[in-house]
């Protein structure tokens, strides 16, 4: 007996959306993504006291592991050399910071000093000053308005030392211990995300975005703080010529800030024209100092640092602003130093997953 052959239900198509349909999608797929950043950033800020230091120690410990690499290579098992990298940079930043103590108590006692030297230059803008006032006044008559009062209330809480010493040492001993393991096992780490991949070409990938970002971070934080260790020494050099006191001190903290691009140099020019003045009579001698330290930078900073670290990882300008104020913003002076770190990341992980994208807006 033949099999009779069921015939094939009719192909319904569908009528094509309208663009306002196609709008309407379009739209929730951008909101959805924006809900999810705007997540992602009250996320980042409510855990910046785990989170922080968490980052932190994986952008050291990218910066580190070549050399870690380097002891396991010479017969080190992994937790031996990780422990060795640990103590090594834990040495360092300890005889960094008590070679920085005295000289900075030194000086931070002479503030009053410095505050009273300023206030005596600033008498040569008393006429600017005092013609400004004459035209708010007159702006004032015309508005009819009383101006903006500003009043600060007495007795607002201040977060004492015995408070906020067991936050900072909790923080450094996650930051240590996240370092360590870090380190430690980012072998073992990459193989078991490896692992969790569903086909070949997304292991392959993922492969690449380790290997680009531990090349990029690692690469750009030992050529920027040899980059550094030389613009430190230039300026401990250039501020004895010109017989500014202590100058290694200020050579130290012109490397250490120079870590945080924009925000580093402005703060250490300023602090640079407070010891003019507290060195100099004049106020041309007060500018001298911050103008030396300025044009240094200038010079690292347009020949030096694209020369080290080559063209094809220097970024967009305005995207490293932006990446540093939203850093600055989220998690103050430790966003300010992975800013940079970060935006490669992000940019090792965007090279790999969207490849045929052009990618020279952001270099």
């Amino acid at each position: 007996m033949k099999q009779r052959i069921q015939p094939k239900p009719p192909v319904v198509r569908l009528p094509p959306k309208s663009n306002f349909e196609l709008m309407l999608a379009r739209g929730s797929q951008t909101a959805v993504i924006g809900l999810g950043i705007l997540g992602l950033v009250f996320a980042l800020e409510a855990g910046q006291f785990l989170l922080a230091p968490v980052a932190l120690a994986i952008i050291i410990g990218l910066m580190l592991g070549p050399v870690a690499s380097l002891l396991e290579r010479r017969g080190l098992a992994p937790a031996l050399s990780a422990a060795i990298v640990v103590l090594l940079f834990v040495l360092l930043v300890g005889a960094l910071t008590l070679a920085l103590v005295a000289p900075l108590g030194y000086w931070a006692g002479r503030l009053p000093q410095i505050w009273q030297q300023l206030q005596e230059q600033l008498v040569h803008l008393r006429r600017p000053l005092e013609m400004l006032k004459g035209v708010r006044e007159q702006i004032r008559a015309v508005t009819g308005g009383e101006g903006m009062t500003v009043s600060v209330e007495d007795g607002s809480p201040v977060v004492s030392l015995a408070t906020l010493a067991p936050a900072i040492g909790a923080q450094i001993l996650v930051f240590l211990a996240s370092l360590y393991f870090f380190i430690a096992t980012r072998d073992q780490t990459r193989v078991a995300i490896l692992r969790l991949c569903v086909n070949r070409k997304l292991r392959w990938r993922v492969a690449h975005i380790f290997r680009d970002v531990e090349e990029l971070v690692s690469r750009y934080l030992l050529s920027i703080t040899a980059i550094n260790l030389g613009l430190a020494a230039a300026v401990t050099l250039a501020l004895w010529l010109v017989g500014v006191p202590q100058p290694a001190l200020w050579g130290a903290l012109a490397g250490i800030l120079n870590f945080v691009i924009y925000i580093g140099p402005a703060i250490m020019a300023a602090l640079l024209f407070g010891v003019g003045l507290a060195t100099y009579d004049s106020f041309t001698g007060a500018v001298m100092p911050p103008l030396i330290y300025l044009a240094l930078n200038l010079v690292e900073g347009q020949f030096v640092t694209p020369t080290v670290i080559g063209r094809a990882m220097t970024l967009n300008p305005f995207v490293v602003f932006l990446a540093l104020a939203f850093w600055l913003w989220i998690w103050g002076p430790v966003g300010g130093f992975i800013a940079i770190p970060a935006l490669l990341i992000a940019f090792a992980v965007a090279r790999n997953i969207l490849p045929g994208m052009d990618w020279n807006g952001i270099r």
